[in-house]
């Protein structure tokens, strides 16, 4: 993992001089032969990985690197192992002395990084980079949910809720930026969003349903009219019609798979999801 280096003293200005002027460098002094340094350093691996864009975690092994270990100890006055130093801009700006637990390491992060919120902002950006639509629906939603006020965090989860077809979503969180906040990425997801919003009316769709409502018995009628539901982004008029085949005759053409897909396609606890699955389950068992 490229955040996270074993200190020496080839890298020593490197990671404590340069890096630290770019991140959070975590100084973690340990020995491999002490449980309580293993375990603080799988605490250490795990939110390097958490948030990498923002630490380094720098490894010293006081064991093998003895003359280093001891030239950075009497700077920082260390008394045990493990100790974790945290640096920023090449000075020390907090000292973690002995064991410490997944949370007492996060609180002393949460002092010297940007807020939770706008860490999983930028996990939401990152995983939309990534195209990766579900994770960035929940980094997303877990940020509004700790900073509902923030016109960023409101719009970056419209533009996703567009993308994945949650329109009404979107609309509302849009309707809640306030004028002075109305930039000219505010104007570009409004803009999507009434776009997206006018496709999920077609001329195509309302025949269609002025068809199943005359012949509610051909199943063909259906399946088509779920189709264009599910293609303009209206999942859970898709699912209903879906399961309307369904209650008929449950091996009935691509009714089934159809509809496993379009649950799958929702993101993570999503309610839909969850509601539809029990609807799927009262008519199989």
């Amino acid at each position: 993992m490229s955040n996270i280096v074993s200190l020496n003293a080839q890298n020593l200005q490197q990671v404590l001089g340069e890096t630290s002027q770019q991140k959070l460098v975590l100084l973690n002094f340990f020995s491999p032969q002490s449980p309580e340094c293993i375990s603080q350093t799988v605490i250490l691996d795990k939110l390097a990985a958490e948030y990498s864009s923002y630490i380094v975690v720098a490894n010293l092994d006081c064991d093998a690197e003895q003359a280093l270990a001891s030239q950075l100890a009497q700077q920082v006055g260390l008394q045990t192992l493990p100790t974790l130093v945290l640096l920023k801009d090449s000075a020390p700006v907090d000292v973690l002395a002995g064991a410490q637990t997944e949370s007492q390491v996060r609180d002393a992060l949460s002092k010297h990084l940007p807020a939770q919120q706008d860490l999983l902002l930028e996990q939401a950006k990152q995983a939309l980079i990534n195209s990766d639509l579900n994770a960035a629906f929940t980094y997303a939603k877990q940020a509004y949910e700790l900073d509902s006020r923030n016109a960023r965090i409101k719009l970056v989860l419209a533009d996703i809720c567009i993308q994945i077809h949650k329109l009404d979503e979107a609309a509302a969180l849009i309707e809640t930026i306030d004028v002075k906040e109305q930039d000219a990425y505010f104007n570009n997801i409004k803009a999507k969003c009434e776009a997206a919003l006018e496709a999920t009316d077609s001329p195509q769709i309302k025949e269609l349903q002025e068809k199943v409502a005359k012949h509610p018995n051909e199943l063909d009628l259906q399946m088509q009219l779920s189709n264009l539901l599910n293609e303009a982004g209206r999942k859970e008029e898709a699912l209903e019609a879906l399961f309307t085949i369904l209650k008929k005759d449950l091996n009935y053409d691509e009714a089934k798979p159809n509809f496993l897909a379009i649950i799958a396609s929702l993101p993570d606890g999503d309610a839909l999801a969850a509601k539809y699955r029990r609807k799927l389950y009262s008519i199989l068992y």
